[in-house]
């Protein structure tokens, strides 16, 4: 950790003069966003923060289900593996996860959905654990179904993972009453529940199916319009829904970018509470997501990091982003169904068993750790005073 010490202190002075005034480096180019109706000053953002403590832990997604769907729906949500799995997260001395819902599950059976997503955050409560749920995202495939879900592909990452919604609602505004209906009724359902921390409105909305070449032309190239028609209303009918945590989207390409956003980012960045983000890259590169987007001024938060290939690791991040209390969120806990141990180019290239270094997540099911080191360094970490 000593080769950090220096970017460190660095990163924090930096920190501190971009609470004070604009960076220098700035100083033409910022965008000049407009605060959307009903977002929370920065003044409640960063009181609300205040009185959080650093917001750290994963995405989960239990070992036995495969996606969204499988995780709540009532032939497969199991709460037994639940409950064991956040034992695991507690003993890390996680006190947030970050948790994908589907609208199809509103559709399928809402009372039910919602007795399971209290379930779900009952055993949360019990570990210590407070939620980040996510309403919709824009990755993976882009038809998603109800019922029994696909077995994993061989030694392929996330391949049975789903959006929401699905392409042929993006396509259809006929179809926004039905995921209206959805956004406020698990909103409102939950709104003042403190076992909730913040909703995170839509997983990188312009993002595309990353699977398999037999996928290719299931979305059209104009998706991200079509998702820049429903983000800011998914954001209005959450916000209608009086929700007491703050909402949020975060950014991903280009994450740490504040300079003449696209279109999607504009939406993002107007709407959110809180800045979130991802970043899958070096410690200089999330030193740069961490400056350049506390130019805000508003509480920031990774809700997902960590891919070991590339760079990004527990180690130093992690200590990184305590240090400046930027939530931490990173990307899978347990080896599954979902498979992404396995890289992103599992899909186009051939792997016939697990690699010797895991792309994503931390333990096996038993609650192994994948490397003993890491593990002893995310408790320090937390741990430290």
């Amino acid at each position: 950790m000593s080769q950090y010490r220096t970017r460190l202190v660095a990163l924090i002075c930096s920190l501190v003069a971009c609470s004070l005034s604009m960076p220098s480096s700035f100083a033409d180019d910022p965008e000049v966003l407009k605060d959307a109706p009903g977002r929370w000053s920065k003044d409640q953002a960063n009181t609300w923060y205040s009185k959080q403590p650093w917001l750290v832990g994963a995405n989960y997604l239990p070992s036995n289900a495969i996606n969204q769907l499988e995780m709540f729906q009532a032939d497969t949500f199991s709460p037994e593996v639940i409950d064991r799995e956040l034992g695991f997260a507690k003993r890390l001395g996680f006190n947030s996860l970050r948790v994908f819902l589907h609208d199809l599950l509103w559709q399928q059976d809402r009372e039910g959905f919602i007795k399971r997503c209290d379930q779900f955050l009952t055993i949360a409560d019990k570990h210590g654990i407070k939620i980040m749920f996510v309403l919709f995202d824009s990755c993976w495939h882009p038809i998603p179904k109800l019922g029994k879900q696909p077995e994993p592909l061989p030694h392929t990452h996330n391949s049975g993972w789903v959006q929401s919604p699905g392409i042929e609602v993006l396509k259809n505004p006929a179809a926004y009453p039905h995921v209206k209906e959805y956004v406020t009724g698990i909103v409102s359902r939950f709104a003042n529940d403190p076992r909730i921390v913040v909703w995170d409105v839509w997983n990188e909305p312009d993002n595309f199916d990353g699977g398999a070449a037999q996928r290719k032309g299931l979305e059209p190239k104009n998706k991200p319009e079509l998702v820049n028609q429903l983000l800011p209303q998914a954001f209005e009918w959450a916000r209608a829904a009086k929700p007491s945590q703050p909402l949020t989207s975060g950014v991903w390409l280009d994450s740490e970018n504040i300079i003449k956003l696209d279109n999607c980012k504009r939406i993002q960045q107007s709407h959110s509470d809180v800045i979130s983000f991802h970043c899958y890259g070096d410690p200089a590169s999330l030193e740069r997501c961490m400056k350049n987007l506390a130019h805000y001024g508003r509480p920031l938060l990774c809700t997902e990091y960590m891919a070991r290939p590339n760079g990004s690791f527990f180690e130093p991040h992690l200590g990184l982003m305590k240090q400046t209390k930027t939530a931490a969120y990173c990307w899978g806990f347990i080896n599954g169904k979902s498979q992404t141990i396995y890289p992103w180019d599992s899909w186009t290239k051939k792997y016939d068993a697990p690699p010797p270094v895991w792309f994503h997540d931390i333990l096996q099911p038993d609650g192994t750790a994948f490397k003993q080191a890491e593990v002893d360094y995310i408790r320090k970490v937390i741990e430290a005073k």
